[in-house]
């Protein structure tokens, strides 16, 4: 079964690069009238990629979620919105015996990014969303686990799933459904980047550390940014009109729960 979102405005943020990416592509190549929004000017080197690969136009919006005027004004140039996809995040470790300002100062964006954030754009995007409208929220295999030493990044996306699940409640007599994506390991930037560190910290190549991840998993191998795109798609069809407050895994098996 083809989904086809053709005529289905749809806003994907931290679309620029890794997962937001993939989502994107996904959600041009069904057919919808796609915006994607990121923190930085290389949102319109993605938006003119996807657009050519897909023969779309596709728009792109500079914003950083957490500034709420930002926000508010890429939602001044879109009329109207079928799909919200709250992609934004930020991923570092924090580790807690870590005494210096820096892991505070990480700690405290982090939070800002994938909490705040994901509560500014879809308080912007309300007007915006009639009875019908999806909101899609990316968290993460690690809201329903924990790994040592990415507090910020874990307790975030705990805090992604009751937002979810919130919102799923308060908007749900509108007609509106709001879901989580748990997604796995993904090979984009700041997986690898993570990878990196828990490597150094435990004196370990990278090649072992992503050996465990696979090993924890019940399908072999890694995912890459385009294989977690059709549960977003799925999750914005008809097809999914009776699911909300999910937070629904998409990670080969390695969360089994």
């Amino acid at each position: 079964m083809c989904i086809n979102l053709k005529n289905k405005s749809v806003l994907v943020t931290g679309a620029s690069r890794g997962i937001g990416f993939g989502i994107a592509e996904g959600f041009a190549e069904a057919g919808a009238d796609l915006a994607i929004l990121a923190d930085d000017d290389t949102v319109h080197e993605a938006a003119d990629k996807i657009s050519k690969a897909y023969g779309r136009p596709v728009r792109a919006f500079v914003a950083d979620t957490t500034d709420k005027s930002a926000v508010a004004k890429a939602f001044s140039e879109i009329s109207k919105l079928d799909v919200l996809v709250n992609n934004a995040g930020l991923e570092l470790i924090t580790p807690l015996t870590d005494p210096s300002d820096e892991v505070d100062a990480t700690f405290a964006r982090i939070m800002d990014i994938n909490v705040r954030g994901t509560w500014n754009v879809t308080r912007g995007a309300l007007p915006l969303l009639k009875t019908g409208a999806r909101i899609i929220n990316t968290a993460s295999v690690w809201s329903k686990s924990a790994v040592g030493e990415f507090a910020a990044y874990i307790a975030s996306k705990h805090a992604v799933v009751g937002l979810t699940r919130t919102f799923a409640r308060e908007l749900g007599p509108r007609g509106i459904t709001v879901n989580a994506v748990c997604p796995g390991w993904v090979r984009t930037v700041a997986s690898v980047r993570s990878a990196k560190v828990m490597a150094t910290r435990s004196k370990r190549s990278e090649a072992d550390i992503f050996a465990d991840v696979i090993a924890a998993q019940c399908l072999p191998g890694l995912m890459e940014p385009q294989d977690v795109a059709g549960l977003y798609l799925f999750l914005a069809s008809d097809l999914a009109a009776n699911i909300t407050g999910q937070a629904i895994g998409v990670d080969r098996g390695e969360f089994l729960g």
